[in-house]
């Protein structure tokens, strides 16, 4: 069972931060502003984010009855990621489409990692940034529209997908998402059990439950709640402090169950 996210709000307004911020990640990417192309990659930035961020929305009310906001979040987010590799290459309107793309993609996967491999991946980062930055680099492949990018990497010709008659581009995409994937399993695997050996990779399933805050760092973040019996990750507001008694200085007094 997923533990609640303890401030959605906070969340949204971080996911904005980081939607703000990408917009200097792609346009700045070109490296010069003179490039005029810098404003084709700010629109379909902004156009896969609100993409994702939708069809996310539309997935979970069709799926649940009720929209998502965190999973919202991940939608745009998803868009974002995806993006990144094309969004010099392609028009609005496929920009769009990947974005679409990326909020379904986010949704299955995060179901698939979490319900079916039973990877503990609390805030989706396998779906958005891996699941969707493989399908962004793929979308380049098989979206380009073979207008932009003459002689990069000492390649002659401009970037063209599959679906404009350029079948290469989408086998080097290939090519280059099964190396990364590969080198980062096998990488990534090691250095984990390394580190499982040497300090482990996780707490016991108490402090899991009662939360990071004292056994890593000593105090309580929120001290207005306490764990209650209702299940994993419920909790009830700590009852107010008693009035102290005449004369006596207040102290604080913070309840707390484990």
């Amino acid at each position: 069972m997923a533990i609640p996210g303890h401030h959605i709000p906070m969340a949204l307004l971080g996911t904005f931060i980081l939607a703000f911020g990408w917009f200097g990640f792609n346009p700045g990417s070109t490296l010069a502003g003179g490039d005029l192309r810098i404003a084709v990659v700010a629109t379909n930035t902004m156009l896969a984010s609100a993409g994702g961020a939708l069809a996310a929305m539309i997935y979970m009310m069709a799926r649940f009855g009720k929209p998502d906001p965190s999973m919202m979040a991940n939608g745009m987010l998803a868009g974002l990621v995806a993006i990144t590799a094309p969004c010099a290459f392609v028009t609005a309107p496929v920009s769009v489409l990947i974005g679409v793309i990326s909020g379904v993609l986010v949704c299955w996967s995060v179901f698939f990692v979490e319900g079916t491999l039973k990877i503990d991946d609390p805030v989706g980062a396998i779906s958005v940034h891996g699941v969707n930055g493989a399908w962004g680099v793929l979308s380049l492949g098989l979206f380009a529209d073979g207008v932009y990018g003459d002689g990069w990497n000492g390649v002659p010709g401009k970037v063209t997908g599959l679906f404009y008659g350029a079948p290469k581009q989408f086998l080097a995409e290939c090519i280059g998402t099964l190396t990364c994937c590969a080198f980062v399993f096998v990488s990534m695997y090691a250095f984990f059990k390394l580190v499982d050996v040497i300090i482990g990779n996780r707490v016991s399933a108490e402090v899991e439950i009662a939360g990071l805050d004292m056994p890593e760092v000593g105090a309580l973040a929120y001290p207005e709640f306490v764990l209650s019996s209702g299940g994993v990750g419920s909790v009830v507001p700590a009852p107010a402090p008693l009035p102290a008694p005449a004369g006596a200085p207040a102290v604080a007094r913070v309840s707390v169950t484990t």
